[in-house]
């Protein structure tokens, strides 16, 4: 009995492979085991870096929370133990959103907590 290889799916897999490659450097884009092994090594990257996505932004907004929370004297471990103990409840994007574009809103809930 012959061997049955199943060339169809192997190929489909392979040009999906290749496909996700498009736009690499050198041999990475063209040749197969190179193509496999770097679009494996982005895809862990992709992973990784979706959940580090939500540390930076969280430390950017920390950062501008602290910016517009000095300018009006206080720091921000102060302003936003102040902020859940008044019963607030807005959360770190929007404060660094409303410390950003709207000060005069940000400078309203800095003095109500104060």
């Amino acid at each position: 009995m012959p061997r049955s290889v199943n060339a169809v799916a192997s190929r489909a897999r392979r040009k999906k492979v290749m496909k996700q490659a498009k736009g690499y450097f050198g041999r990475r884009k063209n040749v197969w085991t190179v193509a496999k092994n770097a679009v494996e090594k982005a895809m862990l990257y992709a992973y990784r870096d979706r959940k580090n996505k939500k540390r930076t932004f969280r430390s950017l907004w920390i950062t501008r929370i602290n910016a517009g929370a000095r300018q009006h004297g206080m720091s921000y471990s102060q302003f936003m133990g102040k902020v859940k103990a008044s019963g607030i409840e807005l959360n770190r994007k929007v404060l660094a959103d409303l410390a950003m574009n709207h000060p005069e809103a940000f400078k309203a809930i800095v003095e109500q907590v104060k």
